[in-house]
């Protein structure tokens, strides 16, 4: 049985700024066959929101070109991939268990049925997304976190950024002890990378600056690295013999910089250019000291499976920066792209306050 009526929403018709978020009345969609309809109790912003409203992530071939997460869109689209929330209804085929479980769904669109499938679409991007009172979703990508002792407004902070986060760590094979240094880390996936490498027993270098370096170094990190000052020179010092893992959302002109920071055999993990999309380095660098550049988008099903396990035990704690109704949608990507908050943005598409965890 599916919910009846229409619902609130936020949508794009068109690429642009923040002013192309309309605020809309649109039907409540029906779960299809395999699917369950989630009421969401918390979507939470990614950058990933700012540049597919922008268009901003180019083609193959056309690194210019307006285009959403993987190619055009299909207009309109609702926005939002991080959805935390209820299942209320199952489609033809779908686990009807679910109905009345506390969720968290994984966002990614994969290439492939297993665990180590690659992401080629995203929710909010390459089907309608989490800004909104309900949203639809595979069954099998809906993850029963009903136990969980975060509040929606955290669950719903994971799955892009902690994913994002944990796919680069599984796909650089860190291991306790070793040294870590995480760009970009007082912004979503910085901050997750910085948590859940500390998590995992990592010596943890975070490159921040201004007044968020505290928040970072409350996160975990052993030692900030100043964006201002020279990065090269602080990392030598605090780390002499060398960086055995990078986690990299900046890239640009930290690529060149920090490849020779890195100490043999160390790998340097791409999965974001905030600092810019076009990169140079010396590639004597990268072969003569076995090193390896792997770019990393998001999270395999095996990867989303551990982030989850981490949210039912509350191994990590979001940090949220700020909450806002979902008619502010403009407003806290304005917020977003200002990057002066540590932590996730959240919206909350119901006036509730953050749901608690249920009693066990």
């Amino acid at each position: 049985m599916g919910v009846s009526g229409t619902m609130r929403a936020v949508r794009i018709t068109r690429h642009g700024g923040p002013e192309v978020l309309e605020a809309a009345e649109v039907p409540v969609p029906a779960p299809g066959p395999g699917e369950v309809l989630v009421r969401v109790g918390a979507v939470a912003l990614n950058n990933t929101d700012l540049w597919t409203r922008e268009g901003a992530y180019g083609r193959p071939g056309d690194p210019d070109a307006l285009s959403g997460w993987r190619g055009p869109l299909d207009f309109p689209r609702i926005q939002g991939a991080d959805v935390a929330g209820r299942v209320v209804a199952a489609g033809d085929g779908a686990d009807g268990r679910l109905v009345g479980r506390r969720v968290v769904v994984d966002p990614a669109i994969y290439d492939a049925e297993g665990r180590d499938a690659n992401p080629v679409g995203l929710m909010g991007s390459e089907r309608d997304g989490g800004y909104a009172g309900y949203v639809t979703a595979p069954a099998g990508q809906v993850h029963d976190v009903t136990g969980s002792p975060l509040t929606d407004d955290q669950l719903a902070a994971l799955p892009t950024a902690y994913g994002t986060a944990l796919g680069m760590i599984e796909r650089s094979r860190l291991l306790p002890g070793e040294t870590v240094l995480v760009s970009g880390a007082s912004g979503g996936v910085g901050l997750a990378a910085v948590q859940i490498a500390r998590a995992r027993g990592a010596r943890v270098l975070a490159v921040s600056s201004g007044r968020k370096i505290d928040a970072v170094r409350d996160a975990g990190a052993h030692d900030v690295i100043d964006r201002a000052r020279d990065i090269g020179e602080q990392v030598r010092a605090a780390a002499p013999e060398g960086v055995d893992v990078a986690l990299d959302v900046v890239a640009g002109d930290l690529v060149s910089t920090g490849l020779p920071l890195l100490r043999e055999g160390g790998r340097w993990v791409v999965a974001g250019a905030l600092g810019g999309h076009t990169v140079t380095f010396d590639v004597r660098r990268l072969y003569l000291h076995n090193a390896q550049l792997i770019g990393s988008a998001m999270h395999t099903p095996a990867h989303f499976g551990l982030l989850m396990d981490l949210a039912r035990r509350g191994g990590i704690r979001p940090v949220i920066a700020a909450v806002h109704p979902l008619e502010q949608a403009a407003r806290a990507q304005e917020e977003l792209a200002r990057r002066t908050h540590v932590g996730k943005i959240v919206l909350r598409p119901w006036d509730l306050p953050a749901t608690a965890p249920d009693a066990a």
